[in-house]
Order: C-alpha cells, then structure tokens, then sequence
C-alpha cells in the first residue's frame, strides 16, 4: 500500500476534514522517512550471509522478502523435546523464497489467520522483510510472535506479512516456535538427563533461539541488532511477557509491544515442572500412557520420540484445548523461562526495565461462566448491582454478551491495565491502548472488536483479511495504527507526526490510546468504572 493511494483514500472518505488532515499528515511524514532510509537509490543485496551459509531473497510487493531460514536444527527424532541445536551449515546459495513449514498441528477451523503451509515438526523458520532500497543507517527491527493458544499459529498467514512494515522503513522478522505437545513437555528421563538445561519450555526455548539468531544476524540485512521492539498477540503477548521477565532473554530486544497478553492466571493451566500429581513432570507421564507408553525411563522416553508427529497432535487445538485431559495446558513453571502470570511476576520486580506498548480489544477473549446474569453479578459480591449497571445497563443484553464481556476485561483487559500500572510505577515508560474499532463489513453482526481483530490493522494488512469487503475507513484506521507501531519501533515511543498525541501510561490519570471507529482518541479510559470492579473481583475470587 503506496502513499498516493491512502492520500486518494483520505480525499475521498466522507470523514471529518481535520481527520483527513492528519492522515495526509502522516503519510508526509512517512515519506519524509522513507526519504532518509532510503537516500540512495542502490538496491540491498538479495544474497546475504547469516548463520549456516548463503541465502538468497526476492523482490516482493516493492520490498526483499528472505523465508524459511532455519534458525536452528530440525527438533526431530532425538532432539523432540530438546533445547533448539545449531544448524548445520550448507554449501551453495539457499534459495529463502517461500515459507518454511508451520510447527506441528491441526489448525483450528475458522483461524482468523489461516496457515499457508503444510505444518510439520521440522519448523524452526526465521522470516525477513527489509526495504529494498540500501540505507545509510542501520533500521529499526521488530519481531513478531504469532498467537493460537501456543497450540496453534505460524508465521504463513497473510495478515502476519511484513512488507508494509519494510515500506515504512523497518526490517520485520517472524519465525516459528514449537505448540502443542512438541512445545510443553516434561516427562522424568528428561528432567533426570537435563543436567542442568531447561526442560519443558521448548515454544520459548525456540523464541529465545530465534532472538539470538537476530542478534546475531540481523545487520546483514540493514538491521540494527540494538533496536529491536519484540511484539506478539495472544500467545504471543503472553510470550513477550514471559521473555521480558526471564534473565534468558535479557538483552535481546530493547523494546515490548503486548496485544491481548493477558498476564492473569486464569485462561491457561500453569504447572509446576515436577513433584506432584499435578506437575507437567506427571502429565507427561500420562501423556505417554495414553499412548500405551509405560515406565518412565529413557525406553519410555525413545518410545514417545518414535510417535509419527502428526498422532503426537492428538487432534489437539484451540477448539478441544478446553477437553483435553493429557495436553499439560501451556506454560510450565519452573526457574528459570517462566515464572508465572506476568502481573504476579511484574508485581515482584522481575523483568527488564524497558518501554512496554499493551493493550487489548474491547470485546477480547474469555468468559465467566454462570447459570443466569443473576448469578453472573452475584460473583460481584458487594459490588453486584454497580456491576450489572455498567455491563447490562439496558437490561436487555443476553447472558452470552455478558459473560463474554465481564470475561474479557476479566482475562484480557483489566490485566493490561494492571500490568501498565505496575511497569508505570516502577518508573517504565508505558502506552496502553484499547482497540475498539469494528470493520465496517462487521458493525452489524459485533458488538465489540473481537480478540485479534487489531492484527490486520497493527500490520497494515487489511485487505488481506477483510479482502473486497474493504473499506475506506478500515484502511486509513490501519494506517493510523500502523504507523503508531512503526513510531515505537523507530523512537520507543508511539509519536508518529501528525496523528493525535499517546500519553504515556500513569495510574492517577488512567489515560490511554483508543482505537475507535472515528479513529484514534488519547482520552482517560472510559472503562475505568467497569475496570475498578473487575480489579476487585480479581481480588475477591484469587486462588488462595
């Protein structure tokens, strides 16, 4: 998407005049950018040398696209359920032109962002997008982290594709992480044979890896090793909190962007590693018998890497996660990748001090189950009929609507905002933001914006998603966010000229960014009601 076009956009929406300004007024600034990226007008090199050998990019929607590089040795036979091993080097150029297979699974049907490729256990695939112009400075670099429940997700689907981000003058990278069953494990001839390695955590083992290998060799493609903003949705903001608390990954990006993170403890299963009968240590076990798999010593644990990867899935995914009774449930706890839910974590000055963007959609992911709204507000306690008039004000809502919309602020919601407190207070710079835009095809059928919908949006990808059922209106607000992202990346903070000022994050004005279908507004969190009742559910129903 070229700057003549969103100027064509702007002048033809029936948008405010002032809004319209601004957009113009972005895009004169993008290309006031893009003008001292790209000052010379010699191409980047397609042919670049990384870890392992040559590879070799292409040209692709007017910026150079390098895929499926591996990053580290297939996680196959012998190395399922090992730290990621070194790659071994090839001779000649590899051709890096197509995705590398998506991680193990059965994809979830309905994904808002379908796989493009056939998954596979040999996955671990680092992506690239660069300007296709040579700069005079090293770029910004920003690292995304796919979602899906860390059971689905890879970095094939169309709305997850850089270029917009190369465009606009930053080299974006993805990879993919192990999900599912290959992804958490734990199982006692592996603990006893770990002589000191971590055990259990392979998805962020993998995330660490893929860390290392940018910092190792992002320069070569115009990057700048000492700029980089990691940013993930769902999963992958609960990844990024994860990365951002655990020692393992200090230093290896400077700068975190967290959408729909969560950072309670309630959507996921968090185990102990071992001792217990609760322990991922034993769910493993019970994991091997399902597959009338017994022992616990190292036969047992050869038997279990001889199952075929695709009857390892089990048929497990977003839509039987909730089912599932061998599947150890997420994240494992141990001490030294992941150390629980990130506002506990947060709140005992663990992580890196470094700028945080978080934020979540107005109608994100979860639900409070109850037999009747009576029932759901009696949760309340005290509270019940202050409750029922900020989610049911009318009185007319279903309870589906209400249990999904006190279990997103429940889930999503209130958690960010708890976790901007906590990282504002202990002198972070925090932007929080709320995504309340709806697509225009989508007003009439949603009462909110659903979890994920920012994506597409964040990557100026819209069209991607919404495909002819496009509108004006939903490519400038990508524009608008975008470039929001992009001003984070480059600065560390969301200024991007033009667009309406992002107060930073501070609990005594409970200010934040709010992506509305009139387009961004910096305003004092209109759900501050709503949330101090939700913080004081927390508080009342937190596992004793």
């Amino acid at each position: 998407m070229n700057a003549p076009s969103i100027r064509t956009r702007a002048h033809h929406t029936m948008w405010a005049p002032g809004r319209a300004a601004r957009v113009l007024g972005v895009m004169a600034a993008g290309v006031v950018v893009s003008g001292v990226a790209f000052a010379r007008p010699a191409h980047a090199p397609l042919e670049v040398r990384v870890t392992g050998g040559l590879v070799r990019g292409t040209f692709e929607h007017g910026v150079i696209a390098f895929k499926g590089i591996p990053y580290a040795a297939p996680p196959v036979g012998a190395l399922r359920w090992e730290p990621p091993q070194p790659i071994k080097p090839w001779r000649g150029v590899r051709a890096a032109v197509q995705f590398g297979p998506d991680c193990m699974q059965r994809p979830t049907p309905g994904d808002m962002a379908p796989l493009r490729t056939r998954p596979a256990e040999n996955c671990l695939y680092v992506n690239v997008w660069r300007p296709r112009s040579a700069a005079a400075r090293k770029l910004p670099v920003m690292v995304w982290v796919y979602g899906g429940g860390f059971v689905d997700g890879g970095t094939s689907p169309a709305v997850y594709d850089g270029s917009q981000f190369a465009r606009d003058g930053v080299v974006l990278v993805s990879f993919n992480y192990r999900v599912g069953n290959f992804g958490f494990f734990a199982f006692p001839a592996l603990l006893r044979q770990a002589h000191g390695a971590p055990v259990g955590d392979y998805t962020f083992m993998d995330q660490i890896a893929a860390l290392k290998w940018v910092r190792r060799n992002i320069a070569a493609f115009g990057g700048n090793p000492h700029n980089v903003t990691l940013f993930g949705q769902s999963a992958g903001g609960m990844s990024v909190n994860a990365l951002i608390a655990t020692p393992l990954a200090r230093g290896l990006f400077q700068k975190a962007i967290v959408e729909s993170g969560g950072g309670g403890a309630g959507l996921l299963k968090r185990r102990a590693l071992a001792s217990g009968p609760g322990s991922a240590e034993q769910m493993g076990v019970r994991l091997a018998r399902h597959f009338g798999i017994h022992g616990e010593g190292t036969n047992a644990l050869a038997a279990l890497r001889a199952i075929p990867a695709t009857r390892l899935v089990d048929g497990l995914n977003m839509a039987t996660l909730g089912r599932d009774r061998t599947y150890v449930g997420g994240p494992i706890i141990d001490d030294r990748l992941y150390f629980g839910p990130a506002e506990t974590v947060y709140a005992e000055g663990k992580g890196a001090r470094i700028p945080v963007m978080i934020g979540a959609t107005s109608a994100d992911l979860g639900t409070v189950r109850a037999r009747s709204k009576r029932a759901l507000f009696a949760k309340f306690g005290p509270d019940a009929a202050a409750a029922r008039a900020v989610f049911d004000p009318s009185g007319r809502f279903s309870l589906h609507r209400v249990e999904r919309e006190v279990g997103g602020a429940v889930h999503m919601i209130e958690p960010a905002r708890a976790i901007a407190r906590t990282l504002s207070a202990r002198g972070q710079p925090v932007y929080e933001y709320r995504f309340g835009y709806v697509a225009t095809s989508l007003r009439k059928s949603s009462w909110g914006a659903a979890h994920a919908t920012e994506i597409p949006f964040a990557f100026d990808t819209v069209r991607a998603h919404y495909g002819s059922k496009t509108s004006r209106a939903d490519e400038i607000l990508a524009r608008e966010m975008h470039a929001y992202w992009v001003a984070f990346a480059k600065t560390g903070k969301p200024d991007p000229a033009g667009l309406p000022a992002w107060p930073a994050y501070h609990a005594h004005s409970d200010r934040l960014m709010d992506f509305t279908e009139h387009g961004p507004v910096a305003q004092t969190d209109p759900w501050q009601q709503r949330l101090n009742l939700v913080e004081k559910y927390l508080q009342r129903n937190a596992p004793r």
